[in-house]
């Protein structure tokens, strides 16, 4: 099925999305990541239309969407306050089955957390629940050295370097965590023209500098974080949740989510030992297949 490009007016910004599926039927959101769009979901999606209303949003600063210029218009909070207005636009009204990837997964969570009652169901493909991530970047590990690039994407002028060369160095992030075999020409070029559009790259990146997310040095001490009732009562999943795992993931290591049953009260975890990072592309019939199983058991 195809879907339907449209834009809407959500909490001051102008969102693209594309749909999918019965307007009377429950909503399915699918959150894209970093540096990705709404075509990150699109495969996955496609095979959801006939029981969901799916939306493929693009997010503020990516695509089509609007690009704020300052970085503090990039807080968690900010984009949380988007999805909830989209959800008020389009009359989504039932709880929605919820979906995330990389950054988009983050605020899967962040939504997740603070409007309980909106989501039935959480879905993650190789993203990390806050406080498991930042505990593992503290923990000077093998996830704090895989996790220097947020640093290098932070630093200033950085937009420069990634779109010289017709972004030969954003292309090459997309390839550095996979041999991406599904990056074909079609799709290289998709991507830069959604990098192309002006205030992209800063707006993309801004996502980074405006986390609060702590990446020490590799070589700094490991700094415990003691998990709190405090902070299991706040990070609190409620919903029932998946959360399938690429374990070729050279980005996110699978001590990333250590304790994310710690907060949860129906999680389940499915990892897939062949696959990337780039999980929706990578397997996309295997994702399908997990959340159908996780949705509907019974068939």
């Amino acid at each position: 099925m195809s879907f339907t490009s449209q834009f809407v007016t959500a909490n001051g910004q102008r969102l693209h999305l594309m749909s999918g599926g019965p307007d009377d039927a429950p909503v399915m959101l699918m959150l894209h990541g970093f540096p990705e769009y709404w075509a990150a979901w699109e495969k996955v999606a496609q095979a959801f239309t006939d029981r969901y209303r799916v939306i493929l949003p693009d997010q503020r600063g990516f695509n089509l969407s609007s690009k704020p210029t300052e970085e503090a218009a990039y807080e968690t909070k900010h984009m949380v306050a988007d999805l909830e207005a989209l959800l008020n636009s389009i009359g989504a009204n039932q709880p929605i089955v919820l979906c995330g990837h990389d950054w988009g997964a983050s605020i899967a969570y962040a939504f997740a957390m603070r409007h309980r009652h909106r989501v039935s169901n959480l879905i993650i493909a190789n993203g990390v629940h806050p406080i498991c991530f930042q505990k593992a970047l503290l923990a000077s590990g093998a996830q704090t050295a895989a996790s220097q690039y947020m640093s290098v994407l932070r630093s200033a002028g950085v937009e420069e370097k990634l779109a010289a060369n017709n972004f030969e160095k954003l292309i090459g992030m997309l390839e550095k965590f996979s041999s991406a075999p599904w990056l074909d020409e079609e799709r290289r070029a998709a991507y830069r023209k959604s990098w192309e559009h002006e205030g992209a790259l800063t707006g993309m990146l801004n996502w980074y500098r405006q986390s609060p997310m702590i990446v020490p040095k590799t070589e700094s001490p490991p700094q415990p974080l003691p998990i709190t009732d405090a902070m299991i009562e706040k990070y609190h999943i409620t919903m029932p949740h998946l959360l399938m795992w690429g374990m070729q993931d050279t980005a996110l290591l699978p001590e990333a989510r250590a304790d994310l049953d710690m907060f949860c009260d129906d999680l389940t975890i499915r990892e897939n030992a062949d696959t990337s990072h780039w999980i929706l592309h990578e397997q996309p019939q295997w994702v399908v297949e997990q959340i159908n199983t996780f949705l509907h058991p019974s068939g």
